[in-house]
């Protein structure tokens, strides 16, 4: 048994500096946790990094390391975590002694049951994931050049550029995707942003406008750890939303000093001047730790004309100008040796400007409408977490948040102001939840783990355009979960079985209700099969839902008066008419998916640092729900639209179509037996 290299004197100075480590196996003491960016290499070379720079004795046998290659490691970790990282999928595991750590093999089963190592995808602390995790941590996010956390997720294959970002909104219908006060959302696979569900640090925040998507751009770039993404239905884990998928952005928890930062970039066809400043400060003691970051952000807008292939169309914003400032802060406080306090906190103010030309000409000084948002949003995080026996932990969690968003239309003619339609579109949500994890009994291969939990959840929306506006809007929904899920590790590679290098299965299970709506039940299945080290194929199956949006279930009824050839009607008499209608319908219920996903890993330990991934998935989504019409234009020329339209209608049909709307819009510019008001409705704009 050998002590790798660098050990003893870096255990020899950080004695005289902070005192000896006594914590037992699975106790990791906060204040020695330490940044790490390790790339994919052999082992023996990760764990000597880690030693160096902890100050920990790492005592390891020569030939259990030979040939065993390390995953990368990026980010802030203690020993004890770093250790667990580097450890996974080799079969070893470690125990403390004294202030140092050796690593054995077989792998106890009392390895570091306490540690905070929990990846998206599964709520079982150190379970294998047989779904495929996105990581981005915030160095590699840098080091692409990225200076927003929005900008940076834009960047993964999976992430689909449309659905509710800045600058998507004008050129395309509402159907498609909206620009709803300048939010950037997560929208993978392109299935829309509220069909992948967005944590923070595993909490679900307040909604974004109307499309239940997740504001990205309001977290301060520097107080990002990483980003895990699973892009595969995760319902039986997470619930509603996580059809495609679900991403999970993790604060960092420990910061040492103050750090200061600032970029300035601009494009190079004109438009678009990007400005971000930020603080970062912290301090770690003994039994906790507070970090708290601050950032601004501004940017001018980009205009069709900044760019020869949008020119044609002259004075349309293709990307909004904002400015904001965001704030969060994370604080831990460990109150006794098994109980720790914690709560995160952020905050963020935005203003967005967006134009559109009311000329064919595109010449915005002779008409146009503005776009003004200002957005503001909040959450707060706390959370008690008890570790009870030897490896079981039991955490109680809530979570207030809040996203306010003033949007006003302004219309301008001859730059005088002859209009103004503004809304108000606020969301909230307040959940709480239970929650434990831990062993129950051995298997061969090491101890199976279950975790459970139970908690309730309640989204409030409001649609408000002033003080007996009869658009306005205002609805709750709340829900109840239970649910179980199990990892099994049948084989490791510690009984040498020909074939079969290591086998886990796992299965999740979640019940929810929502009053009034549905409850619903999904299931989810996953293998995990290496024949050799080398290589691993991983499995999985399960059914996700997403619940539909309070806009979608009470946006008012609205009947509009169109000439029929302002939506594509031709060969009709002159001065024919359509009345359109549109609305929310209060009996939706629940969109439901099926997933499959299998992945081919190839890691070969003769060549460090050479990774390689094949995969397949299949999504298929059903009962979803949609605008029937996308193109109004096209409604009475597009065969594909016919199903909705009813031609001739009864004379009586459309009286009582008209009187059953609250709100009545007459398009034509002749009068009308109801014309109640001109302006547009309160849709999303």
């Amino acid at each position: 048994m050998g002590l790798l290299q660098g050990a003893v004197l870096a255990a020899a100075i950080s004695a005289t500096l902070v005192p000896a480590a006594t914590a037992a196996a699975g106790e990791v003491s906060q204040a020695q946790r330490h940044s790490y960016q390790l790339p994919a290499q052999p082992l023996s070379d990760s764990l000597r990094a880690v030693a160096l720079t902890s100050g920990r004795n790492i005592v390891a046998p020569a030939e259990l390391l030979q040939g065993r290659q390390a995953p990368a490691l990026q980010g802030e970790y203690a020993p004890e975590e770093a250790v667990t990282i580097l450890l996974q999928g080799s079969g070893l595991g470690f125990r403390a002694v004294g202030g140092g750590l050796v690593i054995e093999s077989p792998a106890p089963v009392t390895v570091l049951e306490g540690s905070d190592i929990i990846v998206t995808g599964s709520r079982i602390r150190g379970a294998p994931i047989s779904s495929p995790v996105i990581r981005l941590d915030q160095q590699a996010m840098r080091d692409a050049g990225q200076a927003g956390l929005a900008e940076a997720l834009k960047t993964i294959p999976q992430n689909f550029g449309g659905g509710q970002n800045p600058g998507v909104g004008f050129n395309v219908p509402a159907t498609s995707g909206v620009n709803v006060g300048g939010a950037s959302t997560i929208n993978l696979r392109g299935l829309g942003s509220d069909a992948t569900l967005t944590l923070l640090n595993g909490n679900r925040l307040a909604y974004n406008g109307t499309r239940q998507g997740i504001d990205v751009s309001s977290i301060p770039m520097d107080m990002v750890d990483r980003v895990e993404v699973v892009a595969d239905g995760a319902s039986a884990l997470y619930g509603s939303d996580a059809v495609a998928g679900v991403a999970n952005i993790i604060l960092k928890r420990d910061f040492d000093g103050l750090q200061l930062r600032a970029n300035i970039g601009a494009a190079t066809d004109g438009g678009y001047l990007d400005q971000r400043y930020s603080a970062t400060a912290g301090q770690r003691w003994s039994s906790g730790g507070v970090i708290a970051a601050y950032e601004y952000a501004h940017n001018t807008q980009i205009l069709s004309d900044d760019r020869s292939f949008t020119a044609s169309r002259p004075g349309l914003t293709l990307y909004p100008a904002s400015r904001r400032h965001a704030v969060a802060l994370s604080v831990h406080q460990a109150l006794t040796e098994r109980l720790e306090f914690s709560v995160d906190g952020i905050f963020n103010k935005r203003w967005s400007v967006s134009m559109l030309p009311l000329n064919a000409a595109g010449n915005l000084n002779v008409s146009r409408y503005e776009y003004h948002t200002t957005s503001e949003s909040l959450a707060i995080a706390p959370r008690l977490r008890l570790d009870v026996g030897e490896s079981w932990r039991v955490s109680l969690s809530g979570v207030y948040g809040e996203e306010t968003v003033n949007l006003a239309r302004y219309t301008y003619t001859n730059n005088v102001q002859t209009g103004i339609v503004p809304v108000c579109y606020c969301n909230n949500g307040r959940s709480v939840e239970l929650s434990a994890d831990g062993n129950i009994f051995s298997l061969p291969g090491g101890p199976a783990k279950l975790a459970v939990g139970a908690g309730y959840r309640d989204n409030v929306f409001v649609a408000d355009s002033g003080p007996g506006d009869p658009g306005n809007v205002q609805a709750s929904q709340d829900s109840y979960y239970l649910y179980g899920e199990i990892s099994l590790p049948l084989i490791s590679p510690e009984q040498a079985i020909g074939g079969v290098h290591r086998l886990n299965l796992s299965g999740a299970l979640r019940h929810e209700r929502y009053p009034g709506i549905d409850s619903v039940v999904t299931p989810k299945l996953g293998v995990i099969y290496a024949p050799v080290a080398d290589v691993a194929l991983k499995g999985s199956w399960g059914r996700s839902f997403r619940a539909p949006t309070l806009f979608q279930q009470y946006q008012v009824l609205s009947a509009i008066l169109y000439p029929a050839t302002s939506l594509g009607g031709t060969g009709y008499p002159a001065g024919s008419t359509a009345l359109a209608l549109t609305g929310g319908n209060p009996d939706l219920k629940p969109e439901h998916a099926e997933t499959w996903m299998a992945t081919f890993e190839y890691a070969p330990a003769a060549v460090p640092g050479l990774s390689a991934q094949f995969g397949y998935f299949s999504v298929r989504y059903k009962d979803r729900i949609v605008q029937p019409i996308s193109y109004f234009s096209q409604a009475l020329s597009d065969p594909l639209y016919a199903p909705q339209v009813q031609r001739s209608p009864d004379p009586a049909a459309v009286t009582a179509a008209v009187a059953s709307a609250a709100q009545f819009f007459n398009a034509t510019g002749r009068p009308s037996t109801r014309q109640r008001s001109s302006r547009s409705s309160t849709g999303p704009m």
